[in-house]
């Protein structure tokens, strides 16, 4: 009996979970696990370039209208700021409510003191625009391969049915790349397996037991956020529930395992793409989603900053919090494309509150496991916002049952 690779992968996990916490004992080092993960998330990240860029370029150029590509980049920023101004204030009700940093006691480590300078918005736009279209795609600068792919696009539109050749080359290009894709997924069972044993054997329980309650509640909030932002967008797409989550099983798998957006762009990709969302709307949206779409590390923020206002016995008044969410609505935009948004971020808005920076010290120790979540947040967000802009403009397909 073949056994699908969504079925391999939950096998992977829970395997990985086990023998993370097993092999601590036996004296094994779990970092030997580690490779089976990298080569894995190496693999998928070998793809994410050409894969963007060629499905842009392609969707682009069967867009060819430009104001419509304008249509669907205000109703995709309009999405993610929207999720993000929501994602951010459910993480602050939910931790104003279950106060995770109450009854907290663990040693504090200035030493770990961690000081990001976020980048100013201006030098951010100025960095969209590449000087060199080859070293953005080296670099893997996802904004700017954006700014270029549908800029060479669209171009190639204008050109007329004469060039048809050049827009055939990028479509058989993106479909090479996903089917690519599909085979490099045949290793994932694999690379989970590694990355969940590494994970769980490294970051024991010895590790997570004193800031469970914090776990706890991001895990809370992150759920709340799916059932009242995502479902309903589900839901207006016309996708069926079921048929969603079975579809993105092995996208959430990858991100959950991997914390990696970019690790699990691809599959995301193709995988809305099967569950109907056009190419044109989707090649745009979930790279530039993988890019600023933060509802995960939002909620990071508003519980993380309630759990050290609490730690540290300061109060953060209803003004203060107010900021947070306009704060985090900004960030989402003025750190793309920047390595360790999350810290960024999460030391823009202590800075800003009054929070001791020693506060991103605290939970340093479990950050990967709060990562590993908000990035899967992250992950579904950019696929419900590219099912719901498909939507939005038309251009669902049937999806056969």
């Amino acid at each position: 009996m073949k056994i699908s690779l969504t079925s391999q992968m939950l096998l992977a996990l829970f395997a990985g979970c086990i023998c993370g916490l097993v092999v601590p004992h036996l004296g094994i080092d779990p970092s030997y696990f580690k490779p089976l993960g990298d080569i894995f998330i190496n693999l998928i990240k070998m793809l994410v370039v050409p894969l963007v860029f060629a499905t842009l370029v392609a969707g682009a150029a069967a867009v060819g209208d430009v104001s419509r590509l304008g249509k669907i980049a205000i109703k995709s920023l309009i999405y993610y700021t929207v999720t993000t101004v929501f994602a951010v204030s459910i993480g602050l009700i939910v931790a104003n409510i279950l106060q995770p940093g109450s009854g907290v006691e663990i040693s504090q480590n200035a030493s770990n003191t961690i000081s990001v300078a976020p980048p100013s918005l201006l030098s951010v736009f100025m960095g969209i625009i590449p000087t060199n279209p080859v070293k953005s795609m080296t670099d893997g600068n996802m904004l700017q391969i954006i700014f270029f792919a549908v800029f060479l696009g669209v171009a190639i539109s204008s050109l007329g049915s004469k060039h048809n050749h050049i827009h055939q080359f990028f479509d058989s290009l993106a479909e090479a790349m996903l089917k690519l894709t599909s085979m490099v997924m045949m290793y994932a069972p694999i690379g989970v397996f590694g990355l969940l044993t590494y994970t769980v054997g490294t970051y024991g329980a010895e590790v997570l037991l004193p800031l469970l309650k914090l776990i706890m509640v991001m895990f809370v909030a992150c759920i709340i956020h799916v059932c009242i932002i995502y479902l309903p967008c589900i839901k207006y797409s016309g996708v069926p529930l079921k048929k969603f989550f079975k579809e993105l099983t092995s996208t959430i798998l990858v991100a959950f395992s991997s914390a990696s957006s970019a690790a699990a762009l691809s599959s995301n990709l193709q995988s809305v793409q099967r569950l109907g969302a056009s190419r044109p709307v989707s090649s745009f949206l979930i790279p530039l989603g993988n890019t600023i779409n933060m509802d995960g590390t939002a909620i990071y923020m508003g519980v993380c900053s309630i759990f050290a206002a609490t730690f540290f016995g300061i109060d953060l008044t209803f003004d203060k919090q107010i900021l947070i969410v306009i704060i985090a609505m900004l960030a989402s935009v003025g750190t793309m494309g920047v390595p360790g948004a999350g810290v960024i971020m999460i030391s823009m808005v202590f800075t800003q509150v009054g929070i001791p920076l020693e506060a991103i010290a605290l939970i340093a120790g479990i950050d990967r496991v709060l990562d590993m979540m908000r990035t899967t947040l992250n992950v579904l967000g950019d696929a419900t916002g590219a099912l719901t802009v498909s939507k939005a403009e038309n251009d669902m397909h049937p999806i056969q049952e």
